[in-house]
């Protein structure tokens, strides 16, 4: 007799969601992964307190105070596999563009949502993705129509770069004092004279002081002091940058047992090491340098040896730190010493020893890569300086973004509202059931300006028919002027974004929600069995 029972072809512990269950599982956890981030969108956008560590295991919690979508969706843990997908997203747009993490995420959940609507109306998922690849073209079409390209009008690129500072710090931390840093962030970009590598650009945080204390300064600054009874000033500096032990205390044989059978022995051994030192120390010398920096320490007799040499030694400077430098002074970095004719010398004109704060540092001047710089960040606790690090290190992305790709679209979600106008005139001429697709993502895309009017505490029902009849008049340029609480000029008011972060969105938010949905099947593979140790 047949067994009625049903029939598992997975090993003890796999799991498995078919069909509606699994479409169901996708769609909770996406859309909860776009509440979570939805309320941190736009200029009146709240913060969010990340706490991380155990207060039980007696270490002190981490505590991070941002909006930032991406820096939130990276220190949740999410065991729902759609979620995951929304968090790699908004990790991917960070990395990219810098920006719009918080927009890419809000979009993909609210396309999720409308889907969740059509599926209970018995729409099959392809043919909504059939309706939103359509959709995406035309809202492309709308949104590269409405671009603005100012890129060979140096005044007009350089008042475009400003605006879309602005507006990039307007959500974030730095918003009080938005024009003192979007002015600090565009000159960081125009030294970079085009140059795609934000490393030039080194950003210092000193605890202290007051925000509008942080400033730029040209040339390189290395956290870091000089050591003992070396130069505290150096002219025309020739450096060798490396990455070795310099410490004479250790036998570099792991494991070794040297047996003596008196102290003149052990005093052997110790000049013997020395000797070894003196010569590694000779060796870098030879290079032809007056200032050395490494990454590891540098102890007391090879620090004499430099000292007694006149040059300079640096100590410890974090692998980091030594990348920069490497980069900004056109050297390399070495761990061996025995050809000095193979190695590029870093040079720069001055090195000096500074004091931030209450805090010493060494300062490079006139360096081989002129667009260098260092941004000095001000604040009273960790958590804002953290914070805005993270404000600043966007703005510098979306600028970069912006001088490769130099055409602009207005911001305050005027250009989603274009973007979802076109889209109904999409589905107005477009027959099937493709249509009711195509405006159900007309729908997800208006969601952007009502989120952005909810978050500023306005009738974002209101904000948002006005907005739509705005558009629908001609006046393509209308968006959400979130100080007086209504419907105003984004060109006029200078409201600005990256047409390069406006597309990543777009393209983002829909390839991802369209991954999602075609999704039928979640299939979660047994956890592996720990084998019993037999090893004694």
């Amino acid at each position: 007799m047949m067994s009625l029972n049903p029939v598992s072809i997975y090993n003890q512990g796999a799991d498995e969601e078919r069909a509606e269950i699994a479409r169901m599982s996708s769609f909770v956890g996406a859309v909860a992964i776009g509440e979570l981030v939805k309320s941190t969108l736009g200029p009146k956008g709240m913060d969010k307190i990340l706490v991380r560590g155990d207060p039980s295991s007696g270490q002190e919690p981490e505590i991070i105070v941002t909006n930032d979508g991406a820096t939130i969706l990276k220190s949740i843990g999410v065991d729902n596999p759609a979620a995951k997908i929304l968090v790699d997203l908004a990790k991917v747009q960070d990395a990219e563009v810098g920006d719009g993490t918080t927009s890419v995420t809000v979009l993909a959940a609210e396309l999720l949502r409308e889907a969740e609507k059509l599926i209970a109306r018995k729409i099959h998922p392809q043919t909504i993705i059939r309706g939103w690849r359509l959709a995406t073209k035309a809202a492309k079409e709308a949104l590269e129509n409405a671009a603005v390209d100012n890129g060979k009008d140096e005044e007009a690129f350089n008042v475009d770069l400003m605006n879309v500072a602005r507006t990039t710090l307007s959500s974030k931390l730095l918003t009080q004092h938005k024009d003192f840093f979007a002015k600090m962030a565009v000159t960081a970009i125009l030294r970079l004279k085009g140059a795609k590598n934000l490393e030039a650009i080194n950003v210092i945080k000193k605890l202290g002081g007051t925000m509008t204390e942080s400033y730029l300064d040209e040339g390189f600054i290395l956290d870091k002091k000089i050591g003992m009874n070396q130069p505290k000033r150096l002219e025309n500096a020739k450096i060798l940058i490396a990455n070795s032990s310099m410490d004479t205390d250790k036998i570099k044989i792991f494991g070794s047992r040297v047996r003596v059978s008196g102290a003149a022995q052990v005093a052997q051994i110790e000049l013997a090491e020395k000797q070894k030192m003196k010569e590694k120390c000779d060796k870098i010398i030879a290079h032809d340098i007056n200032c050395f920096i490494n990454r590891q320490l540098i102890y007391n007799y090879p620090e004499q040896l430099f000292a007694d040499a006149g040059v300079m030694a640096i100590e410890h400077a974090d692998f980091e730190g030594v990348e920069r430098l490497a980069l900004v002074l056109g050297g390399d970095i070495c761990s061996t010493f025995d050809r000095p004719d193979l190695v590029k010398v870093g040079r720069c004109d001055l090195i000096e020893e500074v004091m931030i704060g209450e805090d010493k540092m060494i300062k490079f001047s006139g360096v081989a890569r002129a667009e260098a710089c260092t941004i000095i960040l001000r604040g009273a606790t960790q958590q804002i300086l953290d914070e805005s690090e993270r404000s600043l290190h966007d703005a510098l992305c979306v600028l970069q973004s912006t001088v490769e790709e130099t055409r602009t679209v207005g911001g305050g979600g005027c250009c989603e509202a274009l973007m979802a106008r076109a889209v109904r005139e999409l589905a107005e001429t477009t027959s099937g059931k493709e249509a009711i697709a195509i405006e159900a993502f007309a729908v997800a895309l208006m969601q952007i300006p009502v989120t952005i009017a909810d978050n500023g505490g306005y009738d974002s029902a209101e904000l948002s028919s006005q907005l739509r009849a705005a558009h629908a008049e001609g006046r393509s340029t209308s968006g959400l002027d979130m100080e007086k609480g209504e419907i105003g000029c984004m060109k006029e008011l200078g409201i600005t974004e990256s047409y390069q972060v406006k597309r990543q969105v777009l393209n983002s938010a829909s390839e991802a929600a369209e991954m999602i949905l075609r999704v039928d099947n979640i299939i979660k593979a047994a956890p592996r069995q720990r084998r019993p140790d037999h090893c004694r």
